[in-house]
């Protein structure tokens, strides 16, 4: 097999990392916009089995070029926004293709490219990162053991510093314009089997993890829940998503939306004009990039009638080997489906959610090998 990556980010680099020592896998080639970065990042990922590219992923003849030398699938591991053209490109390539996704309206365009992909006879999976992504196959295994049907599934996830700073007790683990979007657009979920759009920031709860983690919070965000609502409408009554911070952390980046920061409309500052977002975007990188190391939390919990299903994960990341918990979290179970695609363990063609053409605990049992451990610890 021969995988092509697109993105030399954090998260690009993890998943070429773990795509080079997939059994049958012969070759990784890593492509970014700087080829700088791409050299870097293929010595650091697999030296000798990962090779680095220049590709500009706005640039579609470039991308169209590389598509078409002979792999078996493609990751997509930049911008959200880049999504929609790579798939299109993959299809007319022949080539299998999985993203990070995290964006509700372009997975609609994705998945909207079904039929071309099936004549194709192809593979397009969006969306298979951490959450949306993992949490899929996760959350469809507990409905299994359920007998397929469930009154509640919730789902709780969170990528958190070990030692938080006050006053967000929050640092980026992933791209900041991610972040923003999870905050600020809406969120779909069911209730009594409809589906239903929630404000992003509402509906706090309290949770408890084990120790150092203890009390925590969680609140309503966009994109976590993905495809699942649509997929599960007359399976599932309730189902909602929600992100897990430490206390505190909604109440503050509900004012600073309140404010306006987020907005992408730009406003005139003087003699400037500027989207407030992309103020936003910097004084986060300035203020939420640090060392420190991050720990990613997890708990999907399916109930029906008096019968319940608890899947959870705390995943520290390997500092060793200078990859964090969210690099693993979100760039192993995106490369694990890429193999699952490439190796043809994946037989459905078209564009599909993960949770209709994922075997889940085959899924789970490919990400335990890989150190990632999701217990079931309650039923």
């Amino acid at each position: 097999m021969r995988a092509l990556v697109l993105g030399a980010g954090m998260m690009g680099r993890a998943v070429a990392y773990d795509l080079a020592r997939a059994g049958g896998v012969e070759g990784v080639v890593l492509g970014d916009v700087s080829l700088k970065v791409a050299r870097e990042a293929a010595r650091w990922a697999g030296p000798g089995k990962v090779r680095p590219v220049k590709v500009d992923v706005s640039r579609a003849d470039m991308v169209r070029r590389l598509m078409s030398a002979g792999f078996d699938v493609a990751v997509g591991a930049v911008s959200y926004r880049f999504n929609v053209a790579l798939a299109r490109e993959a299809i007319r390539a022949g080539v299998g293709f999985c993203d990070l996704g995290g964006n509700n309206t372009v997975v609609e365009r994705e998945l909207a490219m079904d039929r071309a992909a099936r004549f194709a006879g192809v593979t397009v999976v969006p969306d298979c990162g951490l959450a949306p992504g993992m949490v899929q196959p996760v959350a469809i295994r507990a409905l299994e053991l359920l007998g397929g049907r469930a009154d509640e599934l919730r789902i709780r996830v969170g990528g958190l510093p070990l030692h938080p700073r006050p006053p967000l007790n929050y640092k980026l683990v992933f791209s900041p314009e991610g972040l923003v979007n999870e905050y600020h657009e809406k969120a779909v979920a069911l209730r009594d089997g409809r589906r239903v759009e929630l404000q992003c920031l509402t509906e706090l709860e309290e949770l408890d993890f084990p120790a150092p983690f203890g009390r925590l919070e969680a609140f309503v965000t966009s994109g976590g829940a993905s495809t699942l609502p649509a997929t599960l409408k007359g399976k599932v009554r309730d189902l909602d998503y929600k992100t897990i911070r430490y206390p505190g952390h909604c109440a503050i980046m509900r004012g600073v939306l309140w404010l306006g920061l987020g907005d992408t409309a730009p406003v005139r500052v003087g003699p400037v004009r500027l989207a407030p977002r992309e103020l936003l975007l910097e004084l986060l990188r300035r203020r939420l990039t640090d060392t420190d190391e991050d720990a990613v939390l997890m708990r999907v919990t399916a109930r029906r009638g008096n019968r319940s299903v608890r899947f959870q994960m705390i995943d520290l990341g390997d500092p060793g080997r200078g990859i964090t918990a969210m690099m693993r979290t979100t760039a192993f179970p995106a490369a694990t489906v890429a193999w699952m695609v490439g190796a043809g363990r994946i037989r459905l063609k078209g564009a599909l959610p993960q949770e209709v053409c994922v075997p889940a605990q085959e899924f789970l049992d490919r990400i335990a090998a890989r150190g990632i451990r999701v217990d079931k610890i309650e039923s």
